[in-house]
């Protein structure tokens, strides 16, 4: 049906070419039999009676990320014709964008339209993106002739002999993804400055492949900048890094180090309750999925004891509604997740009368039988500090009978500054992903494929209720630890490496292994039995 008289009788010609020929426009790339493909990919022949052909658009996840990761090699290349003697640092940052840093430069207004004109006019060449096969020596030698000398540390790790790389109009560089054809698909993108550098917003997935509005988020942007510095005091934001700090004699130590800046954290948070004791009575924490939020509050609720207070852990899962009561979603399903799944006036007036010095029964949630039913009788006085731990924590609704003062919110989730490359920022996503694969596997007998199918689900949920509420918060606390991907490495390959390719899943699942196999091992025993990394990969001293 794509058969085109002019290529090789082979052939039928490229993704691109098939689909300029159907008439299908706006489209990114594509998937074969379930295998992702850039649009220059060739079809041939022999193949197209068993070939089922899907073109995808900025409205699919893999679209997007090729997107993405076109947008971040043309900035490259950008400052690299303005002059290649600066260093580019792209990082993932506030509303959804790419946060560009110069080393040792603060961008002017007059700089960024030079960046901005310079990125317009390789946009409106059109220039060819085109894949090179080569040796890994060469490689090396065009990464050194351009500078990029952060390129190169990371392919001492690459088992391959062979490295690709992508040219376009003598330019190379490879940032870890597939890519579009040529430099004239990048069509939106917004830059602006935003110190110490600028950020380039594009098209999400989320969004319905537009760009999002702009939220600054300063509570959160404080907390990455404190993940930056503490990336440069460990000198440990990148692979290579890690890896080095993997096979040397400092690798005990480097463990401890990270696992004393959460120590230093909670030391922290302990002291700033302990000073407002007689404020706070409500301790309100919520983050995304496999933030490590079990682990948190059970750390959290040591260091208040350690500083003479008694806090309460209350679920807020005791207070969901009988399951003919809960809100359905678009699918007839029931919607736990819902903030009108639970008993919320019941939850606040509860919390109320603890805090106000009443005697209070609480409910215990029976979810065989899917009712509540009469649970503990409680009384507090004020050395015993409520702690909730739950998705809705943080929005008001919630706890809207509780005076702001009384209550002290805690946004918890893993910001990593570690990268592949300066081009090339680690995904928070991914690293919960398979911080909750590792989880999964462990204690819910659930296999790789289960976790990668419910993930979409999950996002969807984080996106309606828990981003909306992370700058209410009090305090961010940074959950990751540098030198947990090369824990988690082992364990989550195990079920990755068991997805089949014909598989659904299968995508997401070779983009996983692929990044993981760049990292060297770091031991399991080599983790204390209180770390956060403990939830996901078992050992814990917390029951």
């Amino acid at each position: 049906m794509y058969i085109n008289s002019k290529k090789a009788p082979n052939t039928l010609g490229t993704l691109e070419e098939i689909a300029r020929t159907e008439g299908i426009s706006g489209i990114y790339c594509a998937t074969t039999n379930g295998r992702l493909r850039e649009l220059t990919y060739v079809i041939k022949k022999k193949n197209i009676d068993s070939m089922e052909i899907n073109f995808l658009d900025l409205t699919n996840e893999h679209a997007h990320q090729i997107y993405q990761s076109t947008l971040r090699y043309l900035l490259s290349y950008a400052i690299y014709r303005i002059d290649p003697s600066l260093s580019l640092k792209i990082s993932y940052s506030i509303s959804r964008s790419l946060l560009c840093t110069l080393e040792n430069i603060k961008i002017s207004d007059e700089f960024l339209a030079r960046i901005h004109d310079e990125l317009a006019a390789i946009i409106s060449a059109d220039y060819q993106i085109k894949r090179v096969n080569t040796e890994k020596d060469k490689a090396i030698r065009i990464y050194q002739e351009q500078g990029f000398f952060d390129k190169i540390d990371i392919l001492q790790y690459r088992e391959e002999t062979v490295v690709n790389l992508y040219e376009c109009n003598g330019f190379y560089n490879y940032v870890y993804n597939y890519m579009l054809p040529s430099t004239g698909y990048i069509k939106e993108y917004n830059m602006f400055i935003y110190g110490p550098g600028f950020l380039v917003q594009y098209p999400r997935a989320e969004y319905g492949g537009h760009i999002p509005a702009f939220e600054d988020a300063p509570v959160f942007s404080s907390a990455l900048k404190e993940s930056s510095k503490w990336g440069r005091i460990t000198k440990g934001n990148t692979i290579a890094r890690m890896n080095e700090y993997a096979t040397n004699d400092f690798c005990d130590d480097f463990v401890n180090l990270c696992e004393t800046r959460h120590n230093d954290m909670l030391c922290h948070l302990g002291d700033t309750i302990l000073a407002q004791k007689d404020e706070i009575r409500l301790i309100c924490i919520a983050g995304p999925s496999s933030s490590g939020k079990t682990t948190f509050c059970k750390r959290v609720k040591i260091e208040l004891m350690a500083r003479g207070l008694n806090p309460i852990m209350i679920s807020i899962d005791d207070y969901y509604l009988e399951r003919h009561l809960v809100p359905k979603d678009e699918n007839g399903k029931e919607d736990l997740e819902h903030i009108e799944a639970l008993d919320i006036k019941q939850f606040n007036t509860d919390m109320y009368n603890l805090i106000n010095g009443k005697e209070v029964t609480l409910p215990r949630f029976n979810f065989k039988l899917g009712k509540r039913e009469a649970g503990e009788t409680i009384k507090i006085t004020e050395d015993n500090p409520i702690l909730i731990e739950g998705i809705h924590a943080l929005n008001n609704r919630l706890t809207n009978l509780i005076p702001m003062h009384q209550k002290f919110r805690i946004y918890i989730a893993p910001q990593t500054s570690l990268h592949i490359d300066n081009h090339s920022p680690i995904s928070i996503t991914d690293l919960r992903l398979i911080r909750r694969m590792v989880r999964d596997q462990q204690f819910r007998g659930a296999s790789a494929e289960d976790t990668i199918n419910m993930w979409p689900s999950v996002r969807a949920g984080e996106f309606k209720w828990i981003y909306p509420y992370q700058e209410q918060a009090n305090l961010v606390f940074n959950s990751e630890l540098s030198y947990e991907l090369n824990v988690l490495k082992k364990h989550a390959l195990k079920s990755l490496q068991l997805i089949k390719d014909d598989s659904p899943y299968f995508i997401t699942a070779n983009r996983l292994i692929k990044f993981l196999k760049y990292f060297s091992d770091i031991d399991d025993d080599l983790v204390p039995a209180n770390s956060l990394l403990r939830e996901f990969i078992g050992g814990s001293n917390f029951r």
